[in-house]
This record gives structure tokens, C-alpha cells and sequence, in this order.
């Protein structure tokens, strides 16, 4: 539950979010406006891609697709079990997102489209990773189902239910995060073009050793 998670979850759910609406943000305006960090409107394209026998993009589009899936799996080999606990693997997770994404962005500068795949797959492991402590609750690189719980907890006042603050507080931090995110990637693109991945890159690692930090601080006060 969010009301058990650590109190500083929020702040590092709102850079996991930032860091998403920014590579989400240089995905749409120069991976030919193609979205990374969510895969709904890919695999849409992709139906309609296969009606036209594109095979270049279809090839293009499912590799996205199973790179955001093999992001996740490297979350999924890295941690386990659905609560927050101070030790794993968030870190090593972390890091290897952002080699990801300093990696996708020389392959992209050097006009290699697999740097969409990179991307795709950086995604993927942020997007498993904060569901693997939250308990498929939060999810950083995207907004829809943050959105529909947050309309959920409104709707719900309305029928005497008390509002969850905290819950709350968390989804508008993602939002603010995702949309802050989407500002910062647009106005590095149009000053760095691909370049401006690396700064999501430095970004991701500079959390990662926060984490590190935070944990083994934590540790060895107890």
C-alpha cells in the first residue's frame, strides 16, 4: 500500500518521471514522433502497419515493443517481490538505465535507428522497477493510469469516501513530474538534438547514487 512506502518515495517518483516525459519528449519530436516510454500508441501503429505491409516499419515498431519487454525483464531479474525494501538491487537498475540512454543517444547522433530500441528498453526497466516496489501501483513513464486512480479517488468523495491524501499527493507529483519531464525534453531537443539524452542519462545516475547512498547511510545508523 502508498500509505506504507517511505515518505521520500514521492521525490523519487516525481525524477522517475521527469526522466520518462523527457526521453518521452525527444522520442516525439525526433524518433519520427514515435513514443518510447509507452506502448499503447506503438502497438496501435503496429495494426495498422501490418495492413499496409510496411515491412521496414513493422520491424521498426515491434522492435520497440520487445525492447521495452526485455527492459522489464532485466528489472525483473535484478529485483523481487512487490514492497520497497531498502538493500536491492534499485541502484543497478538505475545504472544500467542510464547506459542505456547514454548508449541510444550516440547510436542515434550516429543516425543508427536501433537507438530507439535502447530508449525503448530504458523505459521499460523505469517502468518495472517502480512497480516492482509499489505492487503494480505507481507507474513512472506514463500517465493514463495515473489519471483514471486519481479520477477514481475524486469520483469517490462525492460518495462520502475520505480522500487519501497521500495517494493523492503521489499521483500529482508523477503528473507534474511526466509534464515537467515533456517541457525539459522538448527544450533540450530543440538546442541538442539527440544529445539531449544524456542529460536524462546523468539524471538517472545521479539517482541511483542517491539510492546508494540513502540505503547504506540508512544501514549503517540502524
Amino acid at each position: 500500500m502508498i500509505s506504507q512506502l517511505p515518505k521520500w518515495v514521492e521525490i523519487g517518483a516525481f525524477f522517475l518521471a521527469v526522466i520518462a516525459g523527457c526521453i518521452n519528449a525527444i522520442g516525439l519530436l525526433g524518433f519520427e514522433h514515435q513514443s518510447v516510454s509507452h506502448m499503447s500508441g506503438t502497438a496501435t501503429l503496429l495494426g495498422t502497419e501490418i495492413l499496409s505491409l510496411s515491412f521496414e516499419k513493422i520491424f521498426h515498431l515491434v522492435g520497440i515493443l520487445l525492447s521495452f519487454l526485455g527492459g522489464a525483464c532485466i528489472a525483473g531479474f535484478l529485483l523481487h517481490g512487490s514492497t520497497l525494501k531498502l538493500g536491492r538491487h534499485y541502484d543497478t537498475a538505475l545504472f544500467i538505465e542510464s547506459l542505456l540512454l547514454f548508449a541510444s543517444s550516440l547510436l542515434l547522433i550516429s543516425g543508427s535507428f536501433y537507438g530507439h530500441f535502447l530508449a525503448s528498453a530504458a523505459c521499460g526497466l523505469q517502468n518495472a522497477l517502480a512497480t516492482t516496489y509499489s505492487g503494480a501501483i505507481i507507474r513512472t513513464t506514463h500517465v493514463t493510469g495515473i489519471f483514471t486512480d486519481l479520477g477514481i479517488m475524486l469520483g469517490s468523495i462525492f460518495k462520502g469516501e475520505a480522500l487519501d491524501r497521500r495517494k493523492a499527493k503521489l499521483f500529482v507529483y508523477i503528473i507534474l513530474g511526466f509534464i515537467f519531464g515533456g517541457t525539459s525534453g522538448a527544450l533540450l531537443f530543440t538546442h541538442f538534438v539527440f544529445n539531449a539524452l544524456f542529460i536524462p542519462a546523468v539524471v538517472c545516475m545521479l539517482v541511483a547514487i542517491a539510492y546508494r547512498l540513502y540505503a547504506k547511510n540508512t544501514v549503517n545508523n540502524s
